[in-house]
């Protein structure tokens, strides 16, 4: 299940990795382009946090990983010029903090 769990997870982060390519180049229309590194970036992040956040070697930092999945997401659906849109980075962030912080638990 945990296996399952991270190749889902790897999956959906290499997704997210060519959505914020793909938008870096402009390779597609302004539009399409906004939508992938804008949007789409920050939702497969999102899920690829949700994935994480069972398997987390420590469990105090399960449901801050859903709570910075959950801003990864919410942030994407508002509106660009909202003042709420940065929320998404704020989620990235803390996602990545977490990562790293179970990642180095785990090494241990």
């Amino acid at each position: 299940m945990r296996n399952n769990l991270q190749a889902a997870q790897g999956i959906l982060s290499i997704l997210a990795i060519i959505c914020i390519a793909v938008g870096w180049f402009n390779l597609f229309s302004e539009d399409i382009n906004s939508f992938l590194s804008r949007r789409l970036f920050y939702i497969l992040i999102g899920l690829s946090f949700i994935l994480q956040a069972p398997t987390l070697v420590n469990n105090k930092f399960t449901y801050p990983m859903y709570v910075a999945a959950a801003l990864c997401i919410i942030g994407a659906a508002l509106p660009l010029d909202s003042n709420f849109a940065s929320i998404k980075t704020l989620g990235l962030l803390g996602g990545i903090v977490i990562s790293f912080t179970n990642r180095s638990q785990y090494n241990k």
